[in-house]
């Protein structure tokens, strides 16, 4: 069984701030790639036990140069850097993949969900809409993995983008690390999060995967809203796309390829 790993930071256990997710506080930066690293390592140690071969853990936060090989079993091959590819999160990705794990994800921007919720950019994007419905990177590059025939079996992360995802697909496994209050979060205790990934790993890879399979729709109509409207003049530009209002655009397709397509250049 081969199966596939994205790794984000902003959900993980006991992360409250952007402070403890990027380079301004080198120190605190450290501590959460640690946990990062931490909980990517329990979620293949449930895999290894469910009979995973081969795991591919790509890290899909920032500049993907957060996560600690030594705390992954040696099963695990590790995607670091960026593939600069429209797949993006889940950047090496193919159809020979039986499965696809998120670990550590968050709420998307524009909802309430985590101190941290956003999309992509929280500097750059105000929100964006699937077919009229909220969506976050989950949902992104969940759907791309669909497209490719690889089922998502389990998702971690805060509370909000976990009911989110059992919205999507009601079968998947999931694992809350903290849910958010405002500007807090109110966290579970990063050995407990360990513990539950592991064992919640062992549980979705275990039997007949088919059972998280779900069609997806027909036809894709994707908003994407701007903090600046300029951005959104830019994004315009792009074949087959409308301006909504000053801070919007939209487009529309049957490809969810050509939806990736689209998010890779007017989202960079």
């Amino acid at each position: 069984m081969k199966v596939f790993i994205s790794a984000d930071i902003e959900g993980v256990a006991d992360l409250a701030s952007f402070t403890e997710a990027g380079w301004d506080n080198p120190q605190l930066y450290t501590l959460g790639m640690e946990q990062m690293s931490r909980e990517v390592g329990a979620v293949c140690r449930g895999a290894v036990a469910a009979g995973a071969k081969l795991i591919t853990v790509k890290d899909a936060h920032g500049s993907g140069l957060n996560i600690f090989h030594k705390y992954l079993p040696e099963e695990a091959e590790l995607v670091r850097g960026e593939m600069r590819s429209p797949y993006s999160m889940i950047g090496g990705i193919d159809s020979s993949y039986d499965a696809v794990i998120f670990v550590g994800y968050h709420d998307a921007a524009g909802q309430a969900g985590n101190p941290m919720a956003h999309t992509i950019s929280s500097r750059k994007i105000r929100g964006i809409t699937i077919n009229g419905l909220p969506a976050g990177e989950f949902h992104i590059f969940s759907y791309a993995a669909a497209a490719l025939g690889v089922p998502t079996v389990m998702i971690s992360g805060d509370a909000a983008i976990c009911a989110k995802a059992k919205a999507v697909q009601e079968k998947i496994e999931t694992v809350v690390s903290k849910r958010g209050e405002a500007a807090a979060v109110v966290c579970r205790h990063p050995k407990v999060v360990e513990r539950d990934l592991e064992e919640a790993a062992k549980r979705a890879l275990s039997g007949d995967l088919s059972r998280y399979r779900y069609a997806l729709p027909q036809q894709f109509q994707v908003a994407v809203a701007y903090q600046k409207h300029f951005d959104a003049a830019h994004a315009s530009y792009y074949w087959n796309t409308e301006r909504v209002d000053g801070h919007t655009v939209r487009f529309t397709t049957d490809s969810y390829g050509e939806v990736l397509r689209f998010f890779h250049f007017v989202l960079a």
